[in-house]
């Protein structure tokens, strides 16, 4: 004689219990149905985008290269100058070391003064120097006056 074997008979819905605020009790809802084959729709819809994705980004940057590039290098330099002034800030902070950059700062002002603006030729070798400066920043000779 066998015994008869029990077998659990589980629906594929599984249930969510939730407590009701209102009454205390346990209530049991059931999770919203969508077929196997939708999210595997999605899933095809999400790999075509990310696989047409780096021709897209491809084409977007060879067209608009150049603006893109102004706008990297003038963020870049907004950064950098925020960067420079916190550290200056912070250097302001440390006693005896802003008076020591107002005495280079005074001192080196009064060399170039006398150096370069005093003399009517110093102020001239001055402007062939700026002239000279001027052309090789631009890269084209310029007349000199």
């Amino acid at each position: 004689m066998q015994e008869p074997e029990y077998q659990e008979t589980q629906s594929k819905e599984t249930t969510i219990p939730q407590i009701n605020t209102q009454t205390g009790n346990l209530t049991k809802l059931q999770p919203p149905m969508q077929p196997q084959e939708q999210w595997l729709k999605y899933g095809q819809q999400v790999s075509g985008f990310l696989g047409t994705l780096p021709d897209y980004v491809g084409k977007f940057f060879g067209q608009y290269q150049q603006p893109i590039v102004t706008i990297g290098l003038v963020v870049t330099s907004v950064v950098a100058v925020k960067v420079l002034l916190a550290v200056l800030s912070a250097l302001n902070d440390i006693p005896l070391v802003a008076p020591s950059f107002e005495l280079i700062g005074i001192g080196y002002s009064v060399w170039f003064v006398y150096r370069y603006l005093l003399k009517a030729s110093s102020r001239q070798e001055l402007s062939s120097e700026i002239t000279t400066l001027k052309s090789q920043v631009v890269g084209k000779k310029t007349s000199e006056s």
